[in-house]
C-alpha cells in the first residue's frame, strides 16, 4: 500500500507546484512585462493620478450631463456581478424594461434603445453602441448647454472598431471627455 501511495502523493506535490505555483506565476511574469497596464486591470487614472474606474467595468453616472451605461442588475457592484437571470417570458422583466424605456423615453421622441433599458450578462458591461450614446446628445447637450453637433464628434472620437464585431463606444472614456471639457468642445458656441 505505501508503495503505491508514495509515488501518487509524489506526482500530487509536483503537479501542485507546476500548476499552482510555477505557472500562475509564469503568466503572471509575462503579462506584466509585456502587458502591464492590462495585466493590473486597465485602470484610468485623472491629471492628478488618482484611479476613476477600468475601461473594462461600467460604473453608474449620475446626472443629466452624463452619458448612462447600461442598467446593472447587480448595481455596479463587482462582487455580485451577474445578469438577472429573468427569463424573457418573465413578467418581472417586461415589467422592469418598461418602467425603464417609459422614464427614458420622456426625454425623447426617438424609441429607446434596448441596450439603455436592459442589462448585460455581466451587468457590468462598459460599452454601448454609437447609435446609444447617440441617443442621449440631446439630453446631455441641454444639460450642459453644448451644442449637439460637439457631442457627435466626441462620440465618433471614442468610437472603437474592433476588428470583429460591431463599433461600441467606452462610457467612462466618454464621460472623462466631457469632465475635461476639451477644447473642442469648449469652444464651440451653444446652438
Amino acid at each position: 500500500m505505501l508503495k503505491q501511495l508514495r509515488p501518487a502523493i509524489g506526482v500530487l506535490a509536483f503537479m501542485t507546484l507546476v500548476t499552482g505555483v510555477a505557472y500562475p506565476l509564469t503568466v503572471t511574469g509575462i503579462a506584466q512585462l509585456v502587458f502591464p497596464a492590462q495585466a493590473n486591470g486597465s485602470l484610468v487614472r485623472d491629471a492628478q493620478g488618482q484611479v476613476v474606474g477600468s475601461t473594462l467595468l461600467a460604473q453608474n453616472f449620475e446626472g443629466e450631463q452624463w452619458f448612462q451605461p447600461r442598467p446593472s442588475a447587480a448595481g455596479f457592484a463587482t462582487v455580485a456581478s451577474g445578469a438577472s437571470n429573468l427569463a424573457p417570458s418573465n413578467p418581472a422583466l417586461a415589467e422592469r424594461i418598461g418602467q425603464a424605456a417609459i422614464a427614458l423615453g420622456e426625454q425623447s421622441s426617438v424609441p429607446v434603445p434596448m441596450q439603455l433599458v436592459t442589462t448585460s450578462g455581466s451587468g457590468l458591461d462598459p460599452h454601448l453602441s454609437p447609435e446609444a450614446a447617440r441617443w442621449q446628445v440631446s439630453r446631455i447637450a441641454k444639460a450642459r448647454q453644448l451644442p449637439s453637433a460637439a457631442l457627435e464628434r466626441l462620440i465618433e472620437q471614442h468610437a472603437e472598431r474592433p476588428l470583429v464585431g460591431p463599433a461600441v463606444v467606452n462610457v467612462l472614456a466618454l464621460n472623462l471627455a466631457l469632465q475635461d471639457n476639451s477644447p473642442s468642445i469648449r469652444h464651440e458656441p451653444v446652438q
